[in-house]
C-alpha cells in the first residue's frame, strides 16, 4: 500500500480557502459526480460553492483523505500543521513563492523548508502546482476548468504527471481520443517527487500506461523502482524530458527540487530503465495512446497500406533514419497480396492498394489480411476522414471494418494514421479505440510512437537492469577497488591536470594497452629515446590538453632527422616532450571520455575519435557501470561502426579488445569516484582482429573533494 493511496483515491476532500480559484475545486468535483464528502474550510463563510463550510480543520467531521490548500504561502504552512495533527491523508499546495523564487526572494527557501517540516510524513504535492484530477473516481483537487471526462465503469486510461500546470491544463483539452485515468502536476516536488507519485498511480488497475513530462529527476533509485514495477505490471512509460537546449535547462530553475543532469546522461538513464523518450507534446500523446491501446511492440518492423502512391511514399520517407522500418516483402508474402489485387498494382511495403477495391469491404479485407499476415510489429493504414459537416464518410468505414477484420484474423496490432490531425475527429478516434485499433494523428507522430513502442518492447526483453543504481554502483566500486588494490586517490587543492605520461602510467596499471613511451626534457633526449623505442614514433608536447589544435603532436616520424626537426618545432609549447612508439595497423579511432554528472556521477561517452570528433559528433553516452552488452550495443549504434566491422572489404577491428578496453576504462573511473573530474582518451586506436586496442593519447584531470585526504 502506497502512502499516497488516500490522497490519490480519496473518499473525502477538504478545500481550504475562498479566493477565485478555490471554489472551482468544489464545482469541478460536483460536476464530475464525486461520490464522497466535500468539506470546504473558510474562517468566515457558511458555505463555499453551495456546500456547507467549516470554520477550521478542527471542526471537520473527520480527517480528510485529500485536501486542496488554496491560501497564501505563509498560511499554507499553518494549514499543513493542522492537517497533519488531524491525521489527514495528504494535501495539494497551490500557493507559489517557495524555493522557485529563491533567486530573488530570500524567504522562498526558508518557507519551503518550513513547509516540509510542517507536513512531516503526511504526503504533500507541490507547492506551486495545480494538483490532481482523478478521472476514475471523479475526484478533482483542481482549481480550474479542464476538458476531460470521467472514465466509464470498467474502462482504463492513461495517467500523466507533469511539472507544468499550464501544460497539464492543455493536456486535458486534447481531442485525440486518449482516455485519461489520472492527471497530476508535481510543482516544486518539495517533499513528494515524480517517481513516488508515479508509483502510486501505476498500481491502480484502471491505469493502462504512464506519461511523464520531466524537467528533472527527483530520485535515481525512485525511477529505477518505478521502471521495474511498470515492467512487472506490463504498463509502459513514455517520458518527455526537457533539457536538450541551454534555454530549456535554464527554464527548469522554477522547480529546483529536481536535478536535470546532462541531457546525454538523462537519455542514457531512461534507456537503461526501458522508458521511451519523445520530444514533442503531440508525439507524447500519440505514444501514450499507442501504449494504452496495444502496449509495447514485439519488433521494429512496420507495414503500411494506403490507396495512394503519394501517401505510400510519404510513409516510406518518414521511416528513414529511424530504428523502425518497412521490410521488403518475402516472395511468398508478396504472392499472397498479389492474389488479392489486380495485375496493375505494384505490391510493395508500404503498399499502395490503389482505388480498384475502394468501398468493397470483402476485397479490402482480403488484401489487408494478406498484407498483415507478415508478422509486423505494427500495421498501419493511412486514412484521412472527410469533414462530416460538408461531406459523407460512409465509404471510409468499409475500409475500417476490413482493417479490423484483418488484424483480428492475424492477431496483429494496428493503427489508423491520419496524415493531418484534423482529419481524424475525436468521436472517430474513440470508436477506433473501442475496436482495438490505435487512432494516430500525424505521420511523424506515428513514427515517433512506433519507435517508442518498439524500444520498450525490446528493452523489456533485456535482463532486468541493475536494481537500484546507486547501491549497485557502490558495490561494484568496492569490488573493483578490492580486485585492483587501489587506495583512495588524493590530489591537491582544486583541479589538477596530469601529464600524458602520468595518465598513461595509471591506465597501464589496470591492464590497458599503452604504446611504449618515454618522457624527456630535451630534443637530444627525444632522439635517443626514439632510437631505443624503435621507429616510427610520435613526438608530443607535454602539458597541452588538445594537442592537434595547436600542432603539439608530430606523427609517423621514421628517423632521427625527422625526430630532431619535430622536436625543434615542439620545444617550448609545453612542459616537456613525450616520445612514443607509433601504433601501426589501425582500423578505426574511438574517443572514450568520462565526466562527472551532478546527478548520475561519472558518465562515459564513446564515439568516433580522432581530430574530427567535434565535427562528426558521433557518440553515445553510457551510465556507470556499463555492461559488456551495453558497450557493444553503443559501438554498434555509431555511424562509424562499419569501419570496425570490415567496411568494403577492409580488415575487421579487434572488437573484443575495444570492448575490454572500454570496460577497463569504466572500472578505472569508478575507482576514483568523485575525485575524477575528467578523463579523455582520444584516440583509442583499434587495430585489426587479434592486434588489440591502444591508448594513443590521454587527458586525466583530478580534483580535491572537500573533507577528503
Amino acid at each position: 500500500m502506497s502512502r499516497l493511496d488516500r490522497l490519490l483515491r480519496p473518499k473525502s476532500i477538504a478545500v481550504i480557502g475562498g479566493g477565485f480559484f478555490t471554489p472551482n475545486v468544489i464545482k469541478q468535483s460536483l460536476k464530475m459526480g464525486f461520490a464522497g464528502d466535500i468539506w470546504p474550510v473558510h474562517h468566515e463563510k457558511d458555505e463555499v460553492a453551495g456546500v456547507r463550510a467549516f470554520r477550521s480543520i478542527a471542526d471537520l467531521p473527520g480527517a480528510p483523505d485529500a485536501t486542496f490548500i488554496g491560501v497564501n504561502r505563509n498560511l499554507t504552512i499553518d494549514m499543513l500543521k493542522a492537517l497533519r495533527q488531524r491525521g489527514a491523508g495528504g494535501a495539494i499546495c497551490f500557493a507559489a513563492g517557495f524555493r522557485e523564487t529563491a533567486h530573488y526572494d530570500p524567504d522562498g527557501s526558508r518557507l519551503q523548508d518550513a513547509l516540509i517540516e510542517a507536513a512531516g510524513d503526511m504526503p504533500v504535492i507541490g507547492p506551486n502546482c495545480y494538483g490532481l484530477i482523478n478521472y476514475a473516481d471523479g475526484a478533482l483537487l483542481w482549481p480550474d476548468q479542464h476538458g476531460g471526462r470521467r472514465l466509464k465503469e470498467g474502462e482504463t486510461g492513461a495517467a500523466i504527471i507533469t511539472q507544468s500546470s499550464n501544460i497539464a491544463c492543455n493536456l486535458t483539452m486534447q481531442t485525440r481520443g486518449l482516455p485519461l485515468a489520472f492527471l497530476m502536476t508535481a510543482g516544486n516536488q518539495a517533499q513528494t517527487g515524480i517517481s513516488e507519485m508515479a508509483l502510486g498511480l501505476i498500481e491502480d488497475s484502471r491505469v493502462s500506461s504512464l506519461g511523464l513530462h520531466i524537467e528533472g529527476f527527483d530520485s535515481v533509485a525512485g525511477f529505477e523502482r518505478l521502471a521495474a514495477r511498470a515492467r512487472e505490471l506490463n504498463k509502459p512509460i513514455v517520458a518527455m524530458k526537457v533539457g536538450r537546449s541551454e534555454q530549456a535547462r535554464a527554464g527548469t530553475v522554477s522547480h529546483t527540487a529536481s536535478l536535470a543532469g546532462s541531457d546525454a546522461a538523462s537519455d542514457a538513464f531512461l534507456k537503461r530503465l526501458g522508458i521511451a523518450r519523445v520530444d514533442t507534446i503531440p508525439s507524447f500523446l500519440e505514444t501514450l495512446k499507442l501504449f494504452h491501446a496495444v502496449g509495447p511492440l514485439a519488433s521494429n518492423t512496420l507495414s503500411s497500406m494506403s490507396c495512394s502512391g503519394g501517401e505510400a511514399s510519404v510513409m516510406a520517407d518518414a521511416a528513414v533514419g529511424r530504428p523502425v522500418f518497412f521490410p521488403a516483402l518475402a516472395d511468398e508474402h508478396r504472392a499472397r497480396v498479389e492474389e488479392t489485387l489486380g495485375p496493375l498494382v505494384a505490391v510493395a511495403n508500404p503498399l499502395d492498394y490503389n482505388t480498384y477495391i475502394w468501398a468493397k469491404e470483402e476485397a479490402l479485407t482480403a488484401t489487408f489480411t494478406a498484407m498483415v499476415s507478415g508478422g509486423f510489429g505494427l500495421n498501419m493504414l493511412v486514412l484521412d476522414f472527410p469533414r462530416t459537416d460538408r461531406c459523407s464518410d460512409a465509404d471510409w468505414w468499409f475500409t475500417v471494418n476490413a482493417f479490423g477484420k484483418a488484424l483480428k484474423t492475424n492477431g496483429a496490432k494496428g493503427a489508423i494514421v491520419a496524415s493531418m490531425g484534423e482529419n481524424l475527429p475525436e468521436g472517430h478516434a474513440e470508436e477506433l479505440l473501442r475496436r482495438g485499433i490505435v487512432p494516430i494523428l500525424g505521420i511523424a507522430e506515428a513514427m515517433d510512437a512506433a519507435t517508442a513502442a518498439a524500444f520498450v518492447g525490446e528493452a523489456w526483453r533485456w535482463p532486468v537492469p541493475h536494481s537500484y543504481w546507486i547501491s549497485e554502483t557502490r558495490a561494484r566500486l568496492d569490488e573493483i577497488r578490492d580486485r585492483l588494490g587501489h587506495a583512495k586517490d588524493t590530489v591537491g587543492a582544486g583541479r589538477t591536470v596530469l601529464t600524458e605520461s602520468v595518465a598513461k602510467s595509471q591506465l597501464h596499471g589496470i591492464g590497458l594497452s599503452i604504446p611504449v613511451g618515454r618522457e624527456v626534457a630535451t630534443v637530444t633526449d627525444a632522439v635517443k629515446a626514439a632510437q631505443q623505442i624503435g621507429f616510427p614514433v610520435a613526438l608530443k608536447a607535454l602539458g597541452v590538453a588538445h594537442k592537434s589544435e595547436v600542432g603539439a603532436v608530430k606523427l609517423n616520424l621514421k628517423d632521427e632527422v625527422s625526430v630532431r626537426a619535430a622536436g625543434e618545432q615542439l620545444r617550448g609549447l609545453g612542459s616537456g616532450l613525450y616520445v612514443e612508439r607509433m601504433v601501426e595497423g589501425a582500423v578505426a579511432e574511438l574517443i572514450v571520455g568520462v565526466t562527472h554528472d551532478p546527478l548520475f556521477g561519472p558518465v562515459m561517452t564513446v564515439g568516433a575519435g580522432g581530430v574530427l570528433v567535434e565535427l562528426l559528433k558521433d557518440s553515445v553516452t553510457l551510465l556507470m557501470p556499463p555492461t559488456r552488452t551495453e558497450i557493444e550495443t553503443a559501438l554498434e549504434s555509431l555511424k562509424m561502426f562499419p569501419l570496425l566491422d570490415g567496411f568494403r572489404g577492409r580488415p575487421k577491428a579487434d572488437l573484443d579488445a575495444a570492448i575490454e578496453a572500454i570496460a577497463n576504462i569504466a572500472d578505472f573511473a569508478l575507482t576514483r569516484g568523485n575525485v575524477l573530474a575528467e578523463l579523455d582518451i582520444n584516440p583509442l586506436i583499434v587495430c585489426a582482429e587479434g592486434k588489440g586496442a591502444w591508448v594513443a593519447d590521454a587527458l586525466l584531470v583530478t580534483r580535491e573533494i572537500a573533507g577528503e585526504s
